[in-house]
């Protein structure tokens, strides 16, 4: 089976001590099984370990804020590994997606912005950049805060018909955002961990996005 180009070989580092590494899976999202060891902290290798590896590369989440009124877009999206998980599969989430290969991560944000809830952006800024399965899964995710401006877009559906989306735009003030949070009523941990971020950051972003 020729090797996906989305799964290449894991690269040399001076920690690992490669053994083998196939491709087990060619799907959407390859899955390599990866034999190895690593060295320990004195220097010493570590037994052998068989790891498989998800390839799912690079993502974006977008956290759309309105300083001037103070809210935020969110949207609820059915998702069938929460269902899988025990959760309520009808989620509350920000707008994310993935990064196409040669796309910049920024303009990944913008047009996933626009595809699932309608809205643009004039600016943005990043968050960080974050694992999000460390233990089974490359993928490394690029967070923004987006401004925009909120009016009636609460209940707008968004969503590639040519993927199978269906996105519903909540529209909520930031001080119940962070209580949803506070709460544990964001089930997922990208739209909690940004709404914390602007949280902490939000007296100081305000003053400075309404001057």
């Amino acid at each position: 089976m020729p090797r996906p180009a989305n799964a290449p070989p894991v690269p040399p580092h001076p920690l690992l001590i490669p053994e083998a590494d196939e491709v087990v899976w060619a799907g959407r999202f390859p899955v390599q099984r990866v034999r190895f060891r690593f060295r320990k902290r004195d220097g010493t290798p570590s037994a052998p370990l068989t790891w498989e590896l998800m390839r799912r590369g690079q993502g974006t989440v977008i956290l759309p804020w309105d300083p001037v009124t103070d809210r935020i877009a969110l949207i609820e999206q059915f998702r069938l590994p929460a269902l899988a998980a025990g959760e309520e599969p009808m989620m509350t989430e920000l707008p994310a997606g993935l990064v196409e290969t040669g796309e910049d991560p920024d303009a990944t944000a913008r047009r996933e912005l626009a595809e699932e809830t309608g809205l643009h952006t004039d600016r943005m800024i990043p968050i960080g950049a974050f694992m999000l399965m460390q233990g089974a899964s490359d993928e490394r995710v690029h967070f923004y805060l987006a401004q925009v401006a909120l009016q009636d877009e609460d209940g707008t559906l968004g969503g590639l018909d040519t993927e199978g989306e269906e996105t519903a735009v909540v529209v909520v003030t930031a001080a119940d955002a962070f209580a949803m949070v506070a709460g544990n009523r964001i089930r997922n941990a990208p739209a909690a961990l940004a709404l914390l971020w602007l949280q902490v950051n939000h007296a100081r972003l305000r003053a400075e996005w309404t001057e």
